[in-house]
């Protein structure tokens, strides 16, 4: 695999980016960016801030719209079309930087509502399944608490169960570290790791390198809105080929 090779390594693409651009009025944010992933692929972005990390992943599902390119999700092209933005939303988990619970409600009820409301699950059903992915997340004794009363890695986990809930194709996840303290780090990437071990598609945005080298399939640098360079995780830490990659890796690899 060449280093600006962004195709993904087999089958159909689970989602697929082509000649992407996008503007916030004169500023270029991505330029002509061209990625595809597999089913089970685990991609990894990093890059340094205003590189175009999060507003490519927050394209994905639609948060953000893209003004020129193709985004396929799942067979499903993104465009102005309110059922196929529903259709892959549906299919789409995202895990924010600052978890967006909602303060008022338990943490059960955050992974039950949106259920309720997006897919028409009964409540008793819904609370149900959001007890499963407490429990698969390692926080069940949680769940009647608010998210005010968990500390920042649980309220992080929180967000993966309720995510999951919706029964995904594909998890998107944006910086799910950078707002945590340390010590609380370990906690979200080891359930994020177990996510992969299971397979899940997954695209993540984090300067956690460590979880790069162990779990991506790829990873994936940008600068200036554009991929610079993309390899498998040896020799894309190893050795390389971009100045801009090396010259990044030197300030946050010790």
């Amino acid at each position: 695999m060449t280093s600006l090779d962004q195709t993904a390594a087999v089958g159909e693409a689970a989602i697929s980016i082509k000649n992407v651009d996008k503007w916030y009025g004169n500023y270029h944010a991505l330029r002509n960016v061209n990625l595809s992933v597999g089913p089970g692929e685990r991609i990894v972005i990093c890059g340094p801030s205003g590189s175009g990390k999060s507003t490519l992943i927050r394209c994905v599902n639609h948060l953000e719209e893209h003004q020129r390119g193709e985004i396929i999700v799942n067979g499903v092209t993104l465009n102005d079309s309110l059922k196929n933005i529903d259709a892959i939303r549906r299919d789409v988990g995202m895990v924010f930087q600052h978890f967006n619970l909602f303060p008022h409600l338990s943490v059960l009820e955050n992974c039950a509502l949106p259920q309720i409301l997006s897919r028409g699950a009964p409540r008793k059903l819904a609370e149900e399944r959001g007890m499963q992915f407490l429990e698969r997340v390692r926080i069940p004794e949680q769940a009647q608490k608010y998210p005010g009363q968990l500390s920042g890695g649980q309220q992080q986990r929180v967000a993966i169960a309720r995510a999951l809930c919706m029964a995904p194709k594909v998890m998107l996840f944006d910086e799910p570290t950078s707002a945590l303290d340390p010590e609380m780090v370990k906690e979200v990437l080891d359930t994020m790791v177990s996510l992969a071990e299971e397979g899940m598609t997954m695209i993540v945005v984090t300067h956690e390198m460590g979880f790069a080298r162990r779990v991506a399939d790829r990873v994936v640098f940008m600068d200036q809105g554009a991929i610079v360079e993309s390899n498998v995780p040896d020799l894309f830490f190893d050795a390389p080929s971009n100045e801009r990659t090396r010259n990044f890796l030197s300030q946050i690899v010790h």
